[in-house]
């Protein structure tokens, strides 16, 4: 029985194919809402811990500072970068530790754990981290692959209209190229949070080597971390599901361009 039996655009898709689109629609759905709970929630601990003065009495830019020099880094540079939901990021390429203004200056729990962090990233890159490494070569992938299908597609269709009259043929040879740099994306995504990951852990580690953080305030920092790897795979999800759906819509337009064939 055809879900969409009514819509114009969906009158020539199989019923299986609608039935698709609709379940993985409701799944978008439902992820979407619980992101938003995790957001809430990740920027409620975010905003409490940043409220509590942590025991080394240090700013996020001291405490990178600190650790990056005692790691050998001293040419790791740290700077204020982005806004409340974004900034705190560690560049391989442009060798900068980016804090956000918001814990940059401010010596709490919250600007312990984001500088240490990132901090730990800047020490795996330079301890030749096997993970890392991967994650460095292919950040370009991993960041603006799944921006790429819509593009592909553009120019697809582009090519067909001034070469081969519309047959579709290059369109759909760079919408599956799209995708496949989609997934491909998709798949690293999960190797950024494993960097992540061991980055949380090695932050924790190197404050405590250094007598800059109390059990309690590394059991706060630990909750942090957890929230952040909840939220990141919360993305991953929701970019998994949307490669699904374009995959459905994709070859829905393509049943819609056959019948439209047969019909001339």
């Amino acid at each position: 029985m055809p879900l969409f039996d009514g819509l114009e655009e969906f009158k020539n898709v199989s019923p299986a194919l609608q039935w698709a689109i609709f379940i993985v629609g409701v799944l978008i759905a439902i992820v979407a809402v619980i992101s938003v709970c995790v957001s809430i929630w990740l920027m409620f601990k975010y905003l409490k811990f940043n409220k509590k003065q942590n025991s080394a009495n240090m700013t996020g830019n001291e405490v990178a500072r600190k650790l990056l020099d005692k790691n050998g880094l001293k040419h790791i540079k740290v700077s204020t970068w982005g806004s409340l939901l974004f900034g705190n990021s560690y560049s391989h390429y442009f060798r900068k530790v980016r804090l956000r203004r918001l814990i940059q200056n401010k010596s709490s729990v919250t600007s312990l754990a984001m500088a240490a962090e990132k901090t730990a990233l800047a020490v795996m890159d330079k301890e030749g981290d096997k993970d890392m490494k991967t994650r460095v070569r292919l950040t370009p992938l991993i960041y603006f692959g799944p921006l790429a299908f819509i593009p592909l597609v553009a120019i697809g269709v582009f090519i067909d209209l001034l070469v081969f009259n519309l047959t579709g043929v290059v369109t759909t040879i760079f919408a599956g190229l799209g995708l496949v740099i989609y997934l491909i994306s998709f798949i690293l995504a999960i190797k950024v949070l494993k960097t992540e990951r061991k980055a949380q852990d090695k932050a924790i580690k190197m404050l405590k080597a250094e007598n800059m953080a109390t059990d309690e305030e590394a059991s706060m920092m630990k909750e942090l971390f957890k929230i952040y790897n909840i939220q990141y795979v919360n993305d991953i999800v929701m970019a998994f599901l949307e490669m699904i759906m374009r995959v459905l819509n994709f070859i829905a337009s393509i049943q819609n361009g056959k019948a439209s064939s047969n019909h001339e």
